[in-house]
């Protein structure tokens, strides 16, 4: 990791223009943050002509586009020009759905990653399953190479029942399957991945997605769907999460985390 302090944020914006009409961009320029991950951007980046969509106090801003317009993408505006951009992991089934950004600086990987959601159906369900198949080998090797990692992003699941409000009437549901809250015991587990919220923050009601129907925001009926997963440095050094709610940008709330250098 680098030696300085380091403040990550991530967001799902569900349409980064539409977070951009909502005061998102005039909100981050006073974080203070080193990096920034962002997905569902919903654009492809040359209808992003706007300056703002590239903000000048990042040295770089990057964005992989899905292939189907208004759908899927991710992005990563870094302070600290890096040394490497990986946009996709290599695999089409994912990178034609714009879901994996990284980029490395020094010994720090910082990824922007977007799982899909399976609510739609079996099949997109299903896809979720084959890439968290396809994920779980690759975080397992990113856990024992000696690099850091921050993996940001909303991952669509929610890993405990303290993760969401209803989780009784949800346990057959996309995002709190069995299947998929046993993954993500394998990733915080034997995989050796951290969730770097929980390791600052044991509290109930702390939700980072509310559904727009039923005043869900209103009551705080929620999900914790958005993660910082870490290993090597960062795993030691997280020092404290917030999970702003003052405004909103989306139906996702960013979430803001510290890391000692």
């Amino acid at each position: 990791m680098t030696d300085a302090p380091m403040r990550i944020i991530t967001l799902n914006a569900n349409g980064i223009r539409a977070a951009a009409r909502k005061g998102f961009f005039d909100w981050l320029k006073r974080q203070r943050a080193d990096v920034v991950c962002i997905q569902e951007t919903k654009a492809q980046e040359h209808q992003l002509t706007d300056p703002q969509f590239k903000p000048r106090y990042f040295d770089t801003c990057v964005y992989h586009d899905a292939e189907k317009k208004g759908y899927s993408g991710v992005a990563i505006y870094a302070r600290q020009a890096p040394d490497r951009v990986q946009s996709g992991i290599g695999w089409d089934k994912m990178d034609c759905e714009g879901r994996w950004l990284q980029v490395d600086i020094g010994n720090l990987s910082v990824i922007s990653l977007y799982l899909p959601s399976g609510t739609s159906g079996d099949i997109r369900q299903s896809v979720k399953y084959e890439m968290m198949d396809y994920l779980k080998p690759r975080f397992e090797k990113m856990a024992r190479d000696g690099r850091d990692y921050v993996i940001c992003g909303d991952w669509n699941i929610a890993h405990k029942e303290i993760d969401l409000r209803n989780w009784r009437a949800n346990r057959k549901n996309s995002g709190f399957l069995p299947e998929e809250r046993a993954w993500m015991d394998e990733v915080f587990g034997p995989v050796g991945l951290h969730d770097a919220f929980r390791r600052v923050d044991p509290r109930p009601d702390q939700y980072t997605w509310w559904s727009n129907r039923g005043r869900a925001w209103e009551k705080n009926v929620g999900w914790r769907l958005d993660y910082q997963v870490v290993s090597g440095d960062p795993a030691a050094n997280v020092e404290k999460a917030r999970i702003y709610t003052d405004n909103r940008f989306s139906d996702h709330a960013p979430l803001i985390m510290d890391y000692a250098g």
